[in-house]
């Protein structure tokens, strides 16, 4: 056995003895030279401690947890790109079937050929869907000699950002229809009055980030229905299902809100939210190929063999399509079935025990995601409170937002609490308790505020 040299680092062998640990960690140029690797992954683990638990970050919709299988799995896949298609042509045929798993899910018709792709998340995937749908429709008015300089794309304020985005970066007028106070999705009487014949695609939210609600999707099918019986004009559905998309297919699946529309050509869903997988990933489904036009694929040779693309995005890991195809073995239907149906159970739980403390009422009664959100009951209480309420939870380590309404609807102040897989109904009780202590807090906070102001400047407390 070769003998240690006394003082060496080697001879200390746990990382926190490295001379490393005692000196300042490199932090915006790339230092001159490296570190053992254990003490590398052990600064940079630490760092990772001061983020928030992603088991109590109540804020995100994306998933946090998977079995130790699927963590092997990743492990074992993240080398793999999954744009090398003639590299790794298995991989792609997993792609493929996921692809065809979701558009049957959807409902896409038996007699349809539906295609899509995996995409980095949801924005990706909402645009890639809005291209399709403008240059479709540039080309059926090309076809009729129409003018084709002011294509607009319509959609309720309850969207993701990203709905703006699109607009903005495809030079397409953004048709937006306000929230107002009482209604916070986008309906079929008021979309009515932004559509036109230039109209490229209407964009229907199943379950808003906002709220939780599902905009009237199959009243606004029917709306374009008769629009194209009087017109002519053929306007596609863009439904984006980001978060709702593994929900109500288990939870609610008489809804009709998918390929079951006319309209509906084309839908995305975050694969890393009710998907149960690790980000990123989300995919956009079309209803049948021929709703995207051939300009917009790109055949490409260079990587080896041919082989065709769609996407905004070149290069994107193949785990977490590999995942996705092993939680649809896993769990299947029915799995899936009871995963979501804990999730809603365990939201309505903690409906119950935030609207116990006195101090809450629901902002809605219908919603269709296992989000809970609440407004103060007391209509003279400072809105301040929920954003106090808010940090004060994040001092016991919960992540829970305090936001306004949109447009319209920003007199309203909500907490929005979102209920995952691995929220389980022990968790749910902590919350809630530290939630009614965290509102004596506060409000003795605003009261102590309160009684150190002028007399007449009291009642403008917020």
């Amino acid at each position: 056995m070769r003998p240690l040299k006394h003082h060496s680092d080697e001879s200390l062998a746990p990382a926190y003895t490295s001379r490393s640990f005692a000196r300042p960690i490199p932090k915006y140029d790339i230092p001159a030279a490296g570190l053992p690797a254990d003490v590398a992954h052990q600064l940079v683990r630490d760092e990772m401690n001061l983020d928030g638990n992603p088991a109590m970050n109540l804020a995100s919709f994306v998933t946090t947890w998977m079995e130790p299988e699927a963590d092997r799995l990743l492990a074992d896949t993240a080398n793999k790109n999954l744009i090398d298609q003639d590299e790794y042509p298995q991989t792609d045929e997993i792609h493929q079937r996921v692809i065809c798993m979701l558009a049957r899910l959807f409902h896409a018709p038996p007699e349809a050929k539906p295609m899509g792709t995996a995409t980095v998340g949801s924005s990706e995937a909402i645009m890639l869907g809005l291209l399709a749908h403008k240059f479709s429709w540039r080309k059926a008015r090309q076809a009729a000699g129409k003018p084709t300089d002011r294509p607009n794309v319509v959609f309720g304020a309850d969207v993701h950002t990203c709905w703006e985005k699109f607009a903005l970066y495809f030079d397409v007028e953004a048709r937006i229809v306000p929230l107002e106070p009482d209604c916070h999705i986008l309906t079929a009487d008021r979309a009515a009055k932004y559509i036109d014949e230039n109209t490229v695609a209407v964009g229907c939210i199943l379950g808003t980030t906002f709220t939780g609600q599902i905009d009237e999707i199959g009243a606004i099918n029917a709306l374009l229905a008769a629009l194209k019986q009087q017109h002519g004009w053929d306007i596609p559905i863009h439904v984006d299902a980001a978060s709702g998309g593994f929900v109500a297919p288990f939870v609610y699946p008489e809804l009709a809100w998918d390929f079951r529309l006319e309209h509906v050509r084309s839908i995305n869903t975050s694969n890393h939210k009710y998907g149960l997988i690790y980000p990123g990933m989300g995919t956009v489904v079309f209803r049948d190929q021929h709703v995207v036009p051939q300009e917009l694929i790109y055949k490409i040779t260079y990587l080896g063999g041919e082989m065709f693309n769609y996407s905004l995005n070149f290069s994107k890991p193949s785990s977490q399509i590999l995942l996705q195809y092993y939680s649809f073995l896993r769990l299947g239907r029915a799995g899936y079935r009871q995963v979501m149906s804990n999730i809603m159970e365990n939201s309505r739980y903690l409906e119950k025990m935030l609207l116990a403390t006195g101090r809450f009422e629901l902002l809605n009664e219908s919603k269709y995601l296992p989000v809970v959100v609440v407004k103060l009951k007391d209509p003279q209480a400072p809105s301040e409170t929920l954003y106090h309420l808010s940090d004060v939870l994040r001092q016991h380590g919960w992540i829970v937002p305090a936001y306004p309404l949109p447009a319209n609807a920003q007199e309203t102040h909500v907490l929005r609490a979102v209920v995952k897989e691995n929220f389980s109904r022990d968790l749910a009780e902590k919350f809630a308790a530290d939630v009614a202590a965290g509102l004596k807090k506060v409000d003795a906070m605003l009261g102590a505020v309160e009684k150190t102001l002028p007399q007449e400047k009291r009642q403008h407390v917020c």
